[in-house]
């Protein structure tokens, strides 16, 4: 590249990092030269030879195709844009031995931060990392077996609101489909559906609660058999996004249906028959709250690790005012 832009490999080392001294000229002739070679800057190994910032972040997600952590990822990004930093993602698909090859995977990449959704329960794994400087954020989910600052969203009142709602509308008979209990927001979701049933009145049944994971056969079966039983249901609370549309598939065509409210909003909810009723949360507010924390940290915040809870809303369309 020198050679072919008849200066010294100095000077090219200036225009490519952008030092001054160089005359507009030459800096004319390195850069069409670099055009002309399809050169890239290594900005990793750059930074590390200065033994400074990677300029990277890493996020490990469940899924990044649920439209709940993409909105998640994309909020992130904007944060992370006006630091200078880009973001490197990947899913977990709730594999605890995923989440730590991933996370480990951007240890070795040397990012500058983590932001994790836990899929398992143990992370030691990062403490190394965490005594060696690197700051990690937990949202969603909190750690495990760590101490560190963790975004939530406020999954028992969310649930108690929701019950609270149906049975304002008549409904003594509430069913719950919840996630896998050992998954953190299942198990906070299920806590509120029983602390809802209490606070309205209405006696809690073991009976009329199905935890997944679920798909629409599962689903299917839930129904069936909550219908049969001697005081069925006439009212359901889905405990996040995915089990809510597997519920509204098998739902469909059906003449008697429940009354219905959804953990978790998502696209065209409201355009449904009838429109679906939801405790709704910013998925992008998630990500901005993680993302500003760690930014906070790496600028040098070193007071004690944070649990920030947000707010959650309900949002009535109509599926959850059906009366019994």
């Amino acid at each position: 590249m020198a050679r072919l832009a008849g200066v010294s490999i100095k000077t090219v080392s200036r225009v490519v990092n952008d030092e001054p001294g160089v005359h507009p000229a030459t800096a004319e002739r390195v850069l069409a030269a670099i055009d002309q070679l399809g050169f890239r800057r290594n900005l990793g190994a750059r930074n590390l030879r200065r033994g400074s910032s990677t300029g990277t972040i890493g996020m490990v997600l469940e899924d990044v195709g649920n439209p709940f952590y993409s909105g998640i990822t994309r909020a992130v990004e904007e944060v992370a844009r006006q630091y200078g930093r880009q973001v490197l993602t990947g899913s977990s698909d709730e594999d605890p031995g995923r989440e730590r090859e991933l996370a480990l995977e951007f240890c070795a990449r040397r990012v500058d931060g983590m932001l994790v959704v836990p899929a398992g329960m143990q992370h030691g794994y990062l403490v190394p990392e965490m005594r060696a400087g690197m700051p990690v954020v937990f949202l969603d989910r909190p750690a495990g077996d760590v101490v560190a600052d963790t975004v939530l969203v406020d999954n028992i009142g969310g649930t108690v609101l929701a019950v609270r709602h149906l049975a304002a509308h008549g409904h003594t008979r509430i069913a719950f489909l919840g996630d896998a209990p050992d998954i953190f927001t299942a198990n906070e979701r299920l806590r509120g559906f029983r602390e809802g049933c209490v606070r309205a009145g209405i006696r809690y049944d073991e009976d009329l609660v199905a935890m997944g994971p679920h798909d629409e056969r599962g689903i299917a079966e839930v129904l069936r058999r909550i219908g049969e039983h001697r005081q069925p249901a006439t009212a359901v609370v889905a405990g996040n996004n995915r089990i809510t549309v597997h519920l509204l598939r098998v739902l469909a065509g059906r003449p008697n249906r429940p009354a219905l409210v959804g953990f978790d909003d998502f696209e065209l909810a409201d355009l449904l028959d009838p429109p679906v009723t939801v405790i709704a949360h910013d998925a992008s507010a998630i990500g901005k709250a993680a993302a500003e924390l760690l930014f906070s940290r790496l600028d040098g915040d070193t007071s004690p690790p944070r649990r920030v809870v947000l707010p959650v809303r309900l949002v009535p369309r109509g599926s959850g005012e059906m009366r019994p």
